[in-house]
């Protein structure tokens, strides 16, 4: 069966960090695109991050370039999303996704969508 289970999440204040992870199984995460997605209250799912197989490429939303970076050990069949210098409008809940392909070309489209996991809160706040 394929699953993805996301944790790391967590309070934390404005300018902190966390570690989001994300284990897969049934299925070899190394041959699979990831996306990290993240879901606001009143605020349109955003596309934070992707991370391609066939060269390790990485994608980033605008809003988090510079802040988060994006990695994989294919050896624990487990991506990561690193979240630094987080802002209180970081405040989400964070999803894994298996894409489809293994690129991060137009990731973000629905199109794109394999499997989600059941997603992580992360809160920013003083």
């Amino acid at each position: 069966q394929v699953r993805l289970v996301e944790s790391g999440g967590g309070l934390v204040q404005p300018g902190g960090s966390l570690r989001l992870s994300c284990a897969a199984s049934g299925f070899t995460l190394e041959y699979s695109a990831i996306g990290w997605f993240r879901e606001a209250p009143g605020k349109a799912r955003e596309g934070v991050s992707c991370i391609g197989s066939s060269d390790g490429t990485t994608d980033y939303a605008d809003s988090v370039k510079g802040r988060f970076t994006g990695s994989r050990d294919n050896g624990k069949n487990t991506v990561y999303l690193q979240m630094n210098s987080l802002k209180p409008e970081d405040t989400a809940v964070y999803y894994c996704v298996r894409l489809w392909g293994r690129s991060c070309t137009e990731w973000v489209s629905p199109s794109r969508y394999a499997r989600w996991g059941q997603g992580t809160q992360v809160t920013v706040s003083s």
